[in-house]
């Protein structure tokens, strides 16, 4: 059995990893109810005797998380170690500051940085020592703020340096355009060079597609009508059921995340007729290493309380996966290219029906030419609580390259008056090359992405040899 380590960076990053923590202990709960420390469970947590050492088999002492938790504002954490998963973690897996870093990229990246990056370093070593097999280091964090922007990518590369061979999948929070933050679009572009260089697959989730999806479920729960009821606590928006019992702002999109990252992991963590390898979604879904940004979409949202209503069928739930409402980022992919996908099922589905809607979708989803069989399928027996089954859709595909045009907009609105600049560059180690590097970087992904949607071209007569 294989480990993976959870690297939670700035405010956000620290929400949606709690909240992963708290539904990833729920399901283990439900499975698991004989409170034994067994190889699914060992995945992302360890079990701990009195003595602070680990115990590999028998019934559960206490678990710690495999994780490490950076924040530069002491808000957050402060709440973690206070709150109902503190005994999840010890005291050195937290790494904090006091002044944050005012919603500064180059703060985050280059002051605190250099400061922390020997504590940080340590606290991964340490926790990778704890794992049998390291596969995989899972980095979330938010690209509008300055510790999430700035120290996360900083983490990122990190994680480079001293894991080279070690997969490193991010969760990436993108800001919506009228977010309040008004440098969000430079913290964003600075942040999108390193994402770009450094991890093997992005996982990138729109503020604003959060908000419509807990908006849709909310306006379900209160439309009174019998047939649209929504079974209680059983919505991708609630956390209920787990070790937190009071749910704060922002947790109903913080759950949509977690979700994510409960299914992305399902293979992991339980067993399955179809598992796959955390690996193999890079080797699979990312067939040029620059273009590495997965487009994710979830489904179910919700199971409806009435017991007379057939649940929804299989063949809904895949269409459900293709569409705009389901997807954690807004963008087309439809009128776009595919570049390869990954269908991730939990519950009892079985391989023919996996098969059969395949090849009912194919053909109206646009592949690239030369990989029409790019998908890539997982079966994992353990359905999420309150569902009989679910579906995790990762698709490689050039509509993202619409999302990071708006983003190099939204910068160049601020970069070409030179606006809050200073602030930046005020900063060791920082200066004004790294913008237009930032810029250059994120406009050539956007070329890339679209020379994959040219016509192709046509074919060179063949030299024909004279006798």
């Amino acid at each position: 059995m294989t480990q993976s380590i959870v690297v939670q960076v700035g405010q956000c990053g620290n929400q949606v990893g709690c909240r992963f923590w708290d539904l990833a202990l729920r399901e283990h709960a439900h499975v698991n109810q004989m409170g034994i420390y067994d190889e699914a469970l060992s995945s992302f947590f360890r079990n701990v005797d009195q003595r602070g050492a680990d115990s590999t088999g028998g019934k559960i002492n206490t678990l710690k998380a495999r994780a490490v938790l950076v924040d530069m504002e002491e808000g957050v954490l402060g709440e973690i170690l206070q709150g109902p998963l503190r005994s999840l973690f010890s005291g050195t897996q937290l790494i904090s500051d006091v002044s944050g870093s005012g919603n500064n990229w180059a703060v985050g990246y280059h002051t605190y940085g250099l400061a922390y990056r020997e504590q940080i370093v340590d606290q991964v070593r340490k926790a990778a020592e704890h794992c049998d097999c390291l596969q995989c280091f899972f980095l979330i964090h938010s690209m509008g703020g300055g510790t999430g922007s700035g120290l996360g990518t900083f983490v990122l590369k990190l994680l480079e340096d001293e894991f080279p061979e070690v997969c490193r999948i991010v969760t990436s929070v993108y800001p919506t355009a009228e977010d309040d933050v008004i440098t969000s679009p430079y913290n964003s572009v600075l942040a999108m060079k390193e994402l770009t260089e450094h991890a093997d697959c992005v996982l990138p989730v729109d503020n604003q597609s959060l908000v419509d999806i807990v908006g849709k479920i909310q306006h379900m729960s209160n439309t009174g009508k019998p047939s649209c009821t929504i079974k209680k606590d059983c919505t991708i928006i609630s956390g209920r059921g787990g070790v937190v019992k009071v749910e704060k702002p922002f947790d109903a999109m913080n759950n949509i995340v977690a979700n994510l990252l409960l299914n992305i992991t399902s293979s992991a963590r339980f067993e399955g007729s179809l598992n796959m390898d955390l690996n193999e979604i890079a080797m699979n879904l990312v067939p040029f290493p620059r273009l590495h940004y997965l487009l994710p979409s979830l489904t179910p949202l919700y199971t409806l309380a009435d017991v007379n209503i057939p649940t929804r069928r299989l063949d809904q739930m895949f269409s459900d996966a293709f569409s705009k409402e389901h997807q954690l980022i807004r963008a087309d992919p439809k009128h776009n290219l595919y570049l390869a996908c990954a269908l991730m099922l939990r519950g009892n589905v079985q391989l023919s029906d996996l098969r059969r809607n395949i090849e009912r979708l194919k053909p109206t989803l646009p592949f690239v030419p030369w990989n029409q069989e790019g998908w890539k399928t997982s079966l994992c027996s353990v359905p999420p609580v309150c569902h009989s089954h679910s579906l995790l859709a990762l698709a490689n595909n050039t509509c993202v390259k619409s999302t990071f045009f708006e983003l190099r907009e939204r910068f160049l609105k601020l970069y070409r008056r030179k606006a809050h600049l200073h602030h930046y560059l005020a900063v060791d180690g920082m200066e004004l090359a790294g913008f237009s590097e930032a810029l250059s970087s994120i406009s050539a992904l956007i070329e890339e992405y679209t020379h994959l949607e040219s016509p192709l071209m046509p074919s060179a007569p063949r030299l024909t040899i004279a006798t």
